[in-house]
């Protein structure tokens, strides 16, 4: 006779070692003074085997049956059901051991042969500050497309569209990895193709690849143009500032033993004073224009005028020069080429970015920051950006 729900409920213990109510095709309760526990008797191999089904009342009558059937498919299948439950469970415990972060981290170390250490430290810092964080501790065999797909949208949201794609394409390598390991079935990102919004294309021409910087780099050290248009043009990719507020710089907006450039708020499009930290690079080079114009009020005086600041097409005018079209770079084009790279290639953060680009940067509570807002940690990144491009001119970090 079949257990019903009320008997099992009910049942008790009338002895010690407890007693045992069958249900039918091998199942039945063991209940003892101490629990109820759920049993299924099986044979495999002509070997009489007993196999645990779980305790009542967390497993309920049904979820016992259901049990019970599962395991006699596997035997109609010739498959020992509490082998192939051990199986499963050691499974189980190999995937949960074998997270995206410590299967990311294997992989790390083993393109370190293959790759610069700039490059690495590139990946690792987006993969510890955009990846783990969301992903890192689950299994690598739990993750599905759309988990990716939300780690390359949070950084799409900051408009980082190139660093978005390429965390995405990362993460495809980090999978093809684990399929190799035998950790994963597929690689689960090939879901993802057109799930992103196009890398825009930027309204101002600019380099972004290291490879390219490092070339204009060498370009710009070499050019032998006018004294004042060669300063200015190696201060555009240090400082980063808009056209019209390099070129109109005057001698008195600049603390050269402060390291530092104060751009009033009139000539500023947020209409906002605007603190530019000089790098020792920036401070060198306008030392040396100091005995050329700095008896004057512009730092980079017209050549036809000193009571004027220079051209507006001075700095494309010295591209150009150097052999760059205007569909390859721009003076406006240093900002983009250090809002990509410092984002993208040194993983600097991307509030101080914005800040020393002068856009527009809300606190948590929707106000605008204070034009000194982190200022000693922009200066770091400015002089870690200057650094940058000293190390790729000289041929370094390049990928």
């Amino acid at each position: 006779m079949s257990l019903t729900d009320t008997f099992v409920r009910f049942a008790k213990a009338s002895k010690p070692s407890g007693d045992k109510h069958y249900d039918g095709g091998g199942l039945y309760i063991h209940v003892k003074p101490q629990g109820k526990y759920w049993r299924l008797d099986y044979r495999y191999l002509n070997k009489r085997k007993t196999m645990a089904l779980g305790t009542y009342p967390e497993v309920a009558l049904a979820k016992a049956r259901k049990r019970r059937d599962d395991a006699r498919v596997l035997l109609a299948d010739g498959i020992d059901p509490a082998e192939a439950r051990r199986e499963e469970r050691e499974a189980k415990l190999i995937a949960a051991s074998h997270t995206f972060e410590s299967v990311a981290l294997k992989w790390l170390a083993m393109q370190a042969k293959m790759r610069s250490a700039s490059t690495q430290d590139k990946v690792m810092a987006w993969l510890q500050h955009d990846v783990f964080p969301h992903i890192g501790k689950r299994p690598i065999s739990a993750i599905k497309p759309r988990d990716v797909l939300a780690v390359a949208q949070k950084v799409e949201a900051r408009e980082a569209y190139d660093s978005a794609h390429r965390i995405k394409q990362m993460c495809g390598q980090i999978f093809r990895y684990a399929v190799a390991l035998d950790l994963v079935q597929r690689d689960v990102t090939a879901d993802l193709r057109g799930a992103l919004a196009v890398i825009p294309r930027s309204h101002h021409a600019a380099l972004t690849e290291p490879k390219d910087v490092a070339a204009l780099m060498r370009a710009i050290h070499g050019y032998e143009g006018y004294p004042v248009a060669k300063a200015a043009l190696k201060l555009a990719p240090l400082l980063f500032v808009r056209p019209g507020e390099l070129r109109a710089a005057e001698w008195a907006e600049i603390d050269l033993d402060g390291a530092e450039w104060r751009i009033p708020a009139v000539r500023m499009k947020m209409h906002v004073e605007h603190v530019v930290p000089l790098a020792r690079q920036a401070v060198a080079i306008l030392r040396k224009l100091y005995p050329v114009t700095g008896d004057g009020r512009y730092v980079f005086p017209s050549l036809r005028t000193p009571r004027e600041c220079m051209s507006e097409n001075t700095v494309n005018a010295a591209l150009r020069g150097l052999g760059y079209s205007k569909e390859e770079m721009t003076g406006h084009g240093f900002r983009a080429m250090a809002r990509t790279m410092l984002d993208e290639v040194l993983g600097e953060r991307v509030d101080l970015i914005e800040h020393q680009l002068a856009h527009a940067v809300k606190d948590p509570n929707g106000r605008a920051y204070n034009r000194t807002k982190h200022l000693p940690a922009r200066r770091e990144m400015m002089q870690r950006w200057a650094d940058y491009l000293d190390r790729l001119r000289d041929g370094h970090d390049l990928h």
